[in-house]
């Protein structure tokens, strides 16, 4: 059972990119309290590089439905078929300013991003992963310019910065 405090809180869901940082923290146990169960699945860079950002996006989708074992719920996902998917699924467009369910799993992998960010900037100093959190910012390209890209940066990834480097 939900704390009234947890309904409150889980009463804010909407679209996560439209919701700041410390609004997700926020909501982030509460969501958690609510699931039945989570599925997080990341991939690294080179898999991103070898199949695509968008192939590799809902693979990784279609693997954290089929590791939740729905069993007769209905499952949602946000924008796109999971064509190999096993999972029964109905794609919902802007789902997650649609769908609090949707909403909760973004806002669930935004904050596991940010905090593996943090995380990597203590590991990989220099880049500001920890202020941009994977996003291009003037910031993060001018540091990719003067020192180049680190393990975690994708190769396949094209802007002005990237164009800038001999990526062999």
């Amino acid at each position: 059972m939900l704390s009234p405090a947890d309904r409150r809180a889980l009463g804010g869901l909407h679209d996560s990119k439209q919701m700041s940082a410390e609004q997700r923290d926020e909501l982030y146990p509460a969501v958690l309290r609510a699931a039945a169960r989570v599925s997080v699945v990341v991939r690294c860079a080179r898999g991103i590089d070898e199949r695509g950002l968008h192939v590799t996006n809902l693979e990784a989708l279609s693997s954290a439905l089929e590791r939740l074992r729905p069993g007769d719920a209905a499952c949602l996902v946000d924008g796109f078929a999971l064509r190999a998917c096993a999972v029964p699924h109905r794609a919902v467009i802007e789902g997650d300013g649609t769908s609090a369910a949707i909403a909760a799993a973004s806002v669930v992998a935004k904050v596991t991003r940010d905090r593996y960010m943090r995380d990597a900037a203590r590991e990989h100093p220099g880049w500001g992963f920890d202020e941009h959190v994977g996003y291009s910012t003037p910031e993060h390209r001018a540091a990719i310019e003067r020192i180049g890209i680190s393990p975690l940066h994708r190769r396949s990834f094209q802007s002005v910065a990237y164009a800038q480097l001999e990526l062999a």
